[in-house]
């Protein structure tokens, strides 16, 4: 396993973190995976409050090496108010079983207005005081926010490290991470295999490296160490094989050569230029009126077209419409052609026809 030094903290992470969020069901099953990891020299757990029996878990999985691991969990600001802030905190250590939180993501996907909101709280007065009273070590935040407000966020000096987005799919924050380790800030990225989709198998993807690779997700895992600003990528493990497979991938000195990585991200630009269909997700064509929503059907199309993630975008396209997901509108199948988005795109994209054919593609039988 390779490690790396956490911001200006000393610490020494492992390249590879385990993630939490999707557990084995069975308490034995999580154990086993987690320890697992730990094993092969994984040394930092995330975990949230707000995944499912998770902190509980992660608590049975430290029995006996609580000393040689680093805790992460976050705190969803459900309220901006101190009192329950201090509340879920509390709850965090009681079900992790722990005295203390290492690495604590201070709120849990920041929206800069309320962060804000709850700085005017009283909301960072009561993280400086756990800090003074020993029960998190260091304060770090996790994020979707935009690239501006990322940047206030890390120029606030108020945090020690974020956790963020970035993968072969979504390189947006290569300049966020970037700013915030000069800033001295530790670096964790989630999603490094976007979630899931770069681990469906995909030739396309394969093909990015030369030389024999186990899976699509250890080039993606690869692409994301090659990353000299990254200190960390936090990998969703469900599996006793998937732990193995990534730890190999996090034990290579040199993930991906320069020229590699170079090659890499050129190809990966050249294949969306070359698709049909070369959304850039700027939403100017939306809202719809009709609900349907235009930038992640076309997104879904392109996992597909481009990365031959098949399986991957049919199963996205299907949870759309569905109100409990977070992808709030319709499918491709809903559009009415009434025509009010095609001459608002800057791509002069024939959005009517794009969206004919992936409701054609992704059609139930």
């Amino acid at each position: 396993m390779q490690y790396r030094i956490f911001g200006k903290t000393g610490i020494k992470l492992s390249a590879l973190g385990f993630g939490a969020m999707r557990l084995p069901e069975s308490d034995e099953d999580a154990i086993a995976t987690i320890q697992r990891s730990f094993e092969l020299g994984v040394n930092y757990l995330d975990t949230a409050r707000i995944y499912p029996d998770s902190e509980r878990k992660c608590g049975l999985a430290l029995k006996g090496w609580r000393d040689k691991v680093y805790v992460s969990t976050k705190n969803n600001l459900e309220d901006t108010t101190a009192e329950g802030w201090w509340k879920r905190l509390n709850t965090s250590l009681e079900l992790l079983d722990t005295d203390y939180i290492d690495f604590y993501q201070v709120i849990h996907d920041i929206k800069y207005p309320a962060y804000e909101e709850f700085k005017k709280g009283g909301g960072m007065d009561a993280v400086r005081k756990a800090k003074d009273e020993g029960l998190i070590k260091h304060c770090c935040f996790s994020t979707h926010e935009s690239v501006e407000n990322n940047m206030k966020l890390i120029d606030s000096g108020e945090f020690e490290g974020l956790t963020i987005q970035y993968n072969l799919l979504d390189r947006a924050n290569a300049e966020v991470i970037a700013h915030a380790h000069e800033s001295g800030m530790g670096v964790i990225i989630m999603g490094p295999v976007g979630g899931g989709r770069l681990a469906a198998p995909s030739e396309t993807i394969q093909k990015l490296i030369d030389g024999p690779v186990a899976s699509s997700a250890e080039v993606a895992l690869r692409f994301v160490l090659a990353n000299p600003n990254v200190t960390c990528a936090i990998s969703g493990m469900r599996s006793v094989g998937e732990v193995e497979e990534n730890c190999a991938t996090a034990s290579r000195v040199d993930p991906l050569s320069d020229e590699e990585k170079v090659a890499i991200e050129m190809s990966m630009d050249e294949n969306k230029r070359l698709a049909d269909l070369y959304c850039t997700g700027c939403g100017y064509c939306m809202p719809c009126p009709h609900g349907v929503n235009i930038p992640v059907n076309f997104h879904i199309m392109n996992s597909h077209r481009i990365y031959g993630l098949l399986d991957y975008a049919q199963r996205r396209y299907n949870r759309l419409s569905k109100p409990a997901h977070p992808e709030r509108g319709k499918q491709a199948a809903e559009c009415v052609e009434c025509g009010e988005c095609e001459p608002k795109c800057p791509q002069k994209i024939k959005i009517i026809a794009q969206l004919k054919e992936v409701a054609e593609t992704f059609k139930s039988d």
